[in-house]
């Protein structure tokens, strides 16, 4: 790859650090998406009693915004302003994370997986201790944004993400690549159901400050994981100059450089319709909680943790309804069904005023989750080997785009609606998704295989 350097035998040696086993990068993903799931909705109900209490708000910890004055002009601004709030933390972490998930993880296809891996669990757990700083000292909530952009800068989840997905590339088969991608996104949604379960409870029991710290140790662990436990899954790192244009120049030359093994046209649609799918799922999970806090579902805090597990359920049902119907349809199928099921649920999700619609809604979602994987893997069987780093960096730069789109969107529309229709941002969202369903649709029936190219791949 260009920017590659060939390395001596010591020089090998610095880069691949002692290892006291050669662990797979599952446990990774799965300790970072429980400690973000467990402070994501606690941050989200921390603003709302935060701006709450500042603006002498007297809505009950248990069941905020459900005074007997729907419109409430003190209630609404406390809504406004905690969506408002999760916009810039978004923005800020989007902003920067689009820059340095793409620069290290086109990086770790020269010196390996580990060291981004390393980068973005320390980026995390700096996130935890600034939130830690906030929730124990009561600090000023723009603090949650300096949070943030510390870990943006470090490459946040997405890029620990782009080098999970990318070396899951490296040590999967063509015709196996599509469920180890499924395996990796159930880890993320078990880890989220556990979190989601855990986070409710506790902090109905004990307060905000004491799964901060459960999250703290969590990405601690993760952290030593990634430097000494992780198995290197780039056979020859070599050195490679991390501040360098050379990076982002070989993630434009995936889509730019005319190629004959791989098509152009194949890689920018199938990105595309990732980053529909993405903006659609950040954006609902984004307004998700506040839209359960305040009336008419008025949700405490247990509900919430209850609604947040069956959100990530999906990951776990899907894995498990793409095994099964992969031995009867082709992938391009089974992400159409996964798209309509999604469609459903948001169309629900628009028009529930009580909570057994709103978890039947959340019920529909159970193969929703089926499409990224399926794009991921069609989108690396399409790139070489040695461009499976700089590929998943791509990936994490259109999510980046998606979720930045999706905070600005949702966090935006979601206050500006709430005064004709509360769940107008979910009927949004399922028109969006009829943009994926057609591309993928365009796609296999222009070239039904385009993905199986002949590259050398691991066995």
């Amino acid at each position: 790859m260009e920017g590659c350097a060939t390395p001596s035998g010591e020089a090998r040696a610095r880069l691949t650090p002692a290892v006291l086993c050669r662990g797979p990068v599952e446990p990774l993903v799965f300790l970072a998406n429980f400690a973000l799931v467990l402070q994501g909705p606690l941050t989200t109900q921390y603003l709302w009693h935060r701006f709450s209490a500042d603006l002498g708000y007297n809505g009950t910890r248990d069941r905020p915004g459900c005074s007997n004055h729907s419109t409430d002009p003190v209630m609404k601004e406390v809504e406004t302003l905690t969506s408002h709030w999760t916009l810039y933390m978004n923005l800020g972490g989007f902003l920067v994370g689009l820059f340095s998930s793409t620069l290290l993880g086109a990086w770790s296809d020269c010196v390996g997986r580990r060291p981004l891996l390393v980068l973005a669990s320390l980026g995390l757990l700096l996130q935890a201790l600034v939130s830690i700083f906030v929730v124990q000292l009561q600090l000023h909530v723009g603090y949650f944004v300096l949070g943030r952009i510390l870990c943006a800068l470090l490459g946040d989840f997405s890029g620990l993400l782009a080098a999970g997905f990318a070396s899951v590339a490296d040590v999967s088969s063509s015709r196996s690549r599509t469920i180890r991608m499924a395996l990796l996104e159930a880890c993320i949604g078990v880890a989220g159901m556990l979190a989601s379960l855990l986070g409710g409870h506790w902090l109905r029991a004990q307060g905000y400050a004491n799964p901060f710290w459960l999250a703290l140790a969590l990405l601690i662990a993760m952290t030593l994981y990634a430097a000494f436990c992780f198995g290197e899954t780039v056979k020859e790192p070599t050195p490679a100059r991390l501040f360098t244009l050379r990076h982002h120049r070989s993630i434009v030359q995936l889509y730019a450089s005319p190629a004959p093994e791989k098509s152009r046209r194949h890689l920018a649609l199938y990105s595309l319709a990732i980053f529909m799918v993405v903006t659609v799922h950040f954006g609902a999970q984004d307004i998700l909680t506040l839209y359960e806090l305040s009336r008419p579902l008025c949700w405490d805090s247990k509900l919430i943790g209850y609604g947040s597990a069956a959100q990530h359920l999906p990951y776990l049902t899907s894995l498990v309804g793409l095994r099964l119907l992969q031995h009867c349809l082709a992938d391009t199928w089974v992400a159409e069904i996964g798209l309509a099921f999604n469609i459903l649920g948001m169309g629900v999700f628009a028009f529930a005023t009580i909570t057994p619609l709103m978890f039947t809604g959340y019920g529909l979602l159970f193969l929703s989750l089926v499409i990224t994987p399926i794009i991921r893997a069609k989108l690396s069987r399409l790139v070489g080997e040695s461009e499976q780093g700089a590929l998943f960096s791509a990936v994490a730069c259109v999510n980046g785009l998606a979720m930045l789109m999706a905070s600005g969107i949702f966090n935006s529309l979601y206050p500006a609606t709430l005064n004709f229709m509360k769940g107008f941002p979910f009927l949004l969202g399922a028109a969006l998704l009829f943009i994926p369903a057609i591309l993928i649709g365009v796609l296999e029936k222009a070239n039904p295989h385009p993905e199986f190219q002949q590259f050398p791949q691991s066995p």
